[in-house]
């Protein structure tokens, strides 16, 4: 994923949306490897700038539902 990027990094960069040295502290804290703490904030970072596929999964789901209520599909 983003493994060539350090902590040391991290801290030092504006990329990451919202990022601190206390975001990273206390994951640290919490138990969580550097490994796993790039991930958390990559993806945090992914979904907050960059945004997820999840809306069109919704949309067509809203689709779906709205196709079965008005009685266009059977369920």
């Amino acid at each position: 994923m983003i493994s060539h990027i350090t902590l040391t990094d991290i801290r030092e960069s504006t990329r990451l949306v919202e990022t601190t040295a206390n975001d990273i502290e206390a994951l640290t804290q919490c138990g969580y490897a550097e490994d796993e703490i790039l991930s958390l904030l990559w993806l945090r970072q992914h979904y907050q700038s960059e945004g997820s596929d999840r809306a069109a999964i919704v949309r067509y789901l809203e689709f779906l539902r709205y196709l079965v209520m008005s009685g266009k599909l059977e369920a």
